[in-house]
């Protein structure tokens, strides 16, 4: 996994609306970088509510919201339409920053063993430097957790 003090590697993805977002693209702001492994699924949906719950006061502290998972474009879409969700969702079906920022790994899940994304969330600087990382993420109530995180660093 991709260390604090690193830079955030550079992307191309497409985000829900089927623009290209890249890495240069977040220069200039603050940003809540998420991965999570599939939307519309129980943990993934109480995660993105959560964030869309403290969006207003994160967006207050300076920062934006990015959501990334390796489901499609559609599926993002949907998504943020059935749950009224306001940031943006980016597609990496390639894993391309999913690999890059070291989260896609092998898990194990009754017994059996495969790859998939460990929910994990990273604090992005405006000069694209990995700020803060957030391992092993308990979906409910997390966006209030990283509210709460980056208060208290003030």
């Amino acid at each position: 996994m991709i260390e604090t003090g690193k830079k955030l590697p550079d992307f191309e993805l497409l985000d829900d609306a089927g623009n290209t977002v890249t890495s240069e693209d977040l220069r200039g702001h603050k940003s809540i970088l998420y991965f999570y492994p599939k939307d519309n699924t129980p943990g993934c949906t109480n995660e993105a509510v959560s964030f869309e719950n403290a969006r207003e006061e994160l967006e207050k502290e300076g920062y934006q919201i990015i959501g990334v998972s390796k489901d499609s474009v559609d599926s993002h879409k949907r998504f943020k339409e059935k749950y009224l969700l306001n940031f943006t969702l980016l597609s990496d079906p390639e894993l391309q920053l999913i690999k890059a920022m070291g989260v896609w790994v092998e898990k194990k899940m009754f017994g059996k063993k495969y790859f998939g994304v460990a929910r994990t969330t990273f604090l992005i600087d405006e000069n694209l430097k990995i700020d803060k990382v957030y391992p092993n993420v308990k979906p409910a109530g997390h966006g209030e957790e990283i509210l709460k995180g980056i208060r208290s660093q003030q």
